[in-house]
């Protein structure tokens, strides 16, 4: 199918310009993937192996380069939001595989799931609900991002992990909550959470929220509390 690639560093959120609601399609391609996730202005690296997701990524490389990426339920289903992301980058290493990097547009709702020729499921998407996706993101209080900060050193502590603190703190807030909520080893619907969540400072609200959680667990697992 296909699976993520090591994160980028962290930096300014990418803007994708010359998008606006009136110029998306309303029917896309979709990748339903786990733990995978793509938010506005940020970036998702994926290495492409499965033929039918390679014959995906091919015919959009040929038109708009625009991928729904979605998330899908136990049972085949897909949940209702996803984030629609445009090859940025695309590598073609002749070995059988693609690696790309999406770059995310804004979120989408699916509106109904068409029936199609193509080897890979598409949708028709309706943008409307997530309009502030295309304005200048919320910024975030700066006991919102201190906290963040803080809590992310002691996940990353709990879980074993490291990260360039000094590229952390020069990323702007945007960037850094994505990136977060992109990388961590959150589950599926956590990722959803972390997709749905309307403004940046809630979606850094949500990510605290998962870390603390996460923290107990590995902290209770360890038996270190009680």
């Amino acid at each position: 199918m296909g699976e993520r690639r090591p994160p980028q560093a962290f930096g300014a959120a990418v803007l994708v310009s010359g998008f606006g609601i009136s110029s998306l399609p309303e029917v896309i391609p979709v990748f339903p993937l786990e733990n995978a996730v793509v938010l506005p202005r940020g970036q998702l690296p994926l290495n492409i192996f499965e033929p039918r997701y390679l014959a995906m990524v091919k015919a959009a490389m040929g038109g708009d380069r625009l991928i729904g990426m979605i998330q899908p339920k136990e049972d085949g289903s897909l949940f209702e939001i996803g984030g629609l992301g445009r090859i940025t980058q695309f590598t073609d290493p002749e070995n059988g595989r693609l690696l790309i990097v999406l770059t995310g547009v804004t979120r989408f709702r699916i509106a109904e799931e068409i029936e199609v020729e193509t080897p890979y499921r598409q949708v028709r998407a309706d943008y409307r609900d997530f309009v502030e996706d295309f304005q200048a993101p919320q910024p975030m209080a700066a006991v919102l991002r201190s906290d963040l900060e803080s809590t992310l050193r002691t996940y990353l502590d709990t879980q074993n992990l490291s990260a360039d603190w000094e590229a952390v703190s020069s990323a702007d807030d945007e960037s850094l909550v994505n990136t977060l909520a992109a990388v961590c080893p959150f589950d599926v619907a956590e990722k959803q959470a972390l997709l749905e969540a309307k403004t940046v400072p809630i979606r850094a609200a949500t990510l605290c929220a998962l870390m603390t959680l996460a923290q107990t667990g590995a902290e209770n697992g360890s038996g270190m509390v009680h």
